[in-house]
């Protein structure tokens, strides 16, 4: 049986899939202009061919723009050959499957988050929120730890990790680097641990704004 590649289908809702696919930024024309839209100034610096290597990169390293548009720029800088800055975290993504299904975070260096519930329900908010901001840079702080010990994952994206266990994804700027165990472990590790207690941080801030 051949290797499952994505994108998967987690949840029983198509936009909720469509969503949770976007967040790992690993399907460029996920991104393109459908056909009859006018692009928008970054999609054009990506989609159209050919592209200005120049102007990828001026996307790849402004602060102020999307993380997930600076995600696709630095992808499309690798496989075009070109250097890009090593170790830049743009997106942390948990995943924890639950008795209901499987329960999403994700926060990106714009501090724009995406959090999709075990039902499929969903809540989205660009950054920054005042009431989430902390929390996400306590969530890239110790996710940085993290980073600069391992190294990028150099295959396709796994299927979503199974029950009892808990997946850490890093959207850096030199590939996607992730870790995967057991949750009950994963907590009590030196380098996971801060890293869920912060998401756990997080994850309670976006609740509270959406019930609110």
């Amino acid at each position: 049986m051949p290797d499952p590649k994505p994108p998967y289908s987690p949840y029983g809702l198509e936009a909720s899939n469509e969503i949770y696919n976007l967040l790992f930024c690993d399907d460029p024309k996920a991104f393109a202009p459908r056909s009859g839209e006018t692009p928008a100034d970054w999609q054009a610096a990506l989609f159209t061919e050919p592209a200005s290597a120049d102007r990828v990169r001026a996307l790849a390293v402004d602060a102020s723009m999307d993380a997930r548009v600076r995600v696709l720029a630095c992808a499309w800088l690798r496989t075009h050959g070109h250097a890009v800055e090593g170790k830049d975290l743009l997106g942390v993504i948990v995943e924890v499957p639950l008795d209901g299904g499987l329960d999403t975070l994700a926060a990106f260096a714009d501090e724009g988050v995406r959090y999709i519930n075990q039902t499929g329900k969903m809540s989205i908010f660009e950054g920054p929120i005042a009431a989430l901001s902390p929390c996400v840079k306590r969530l890239f702080e110790a996710s940085r730890a993290v980073v600069a010990r391992i190294g990028p994952w150099d295959k396709a994206r796994m299927p979503p990790p199974r029950r009892g266990h808990v997946r850490l994804t890093f959207l850096v700027s030199d590939g996607l680097y992730f870790g995967e165990g057991e949750l009950s472990v994963f907590q009590r590790d030196s380098m996971a641990g801060p890293v869920i207690h912060a998401a756990s941080e997080l994850l309670q801030q976006v609740v509270a704004l959406t019930t609110r």
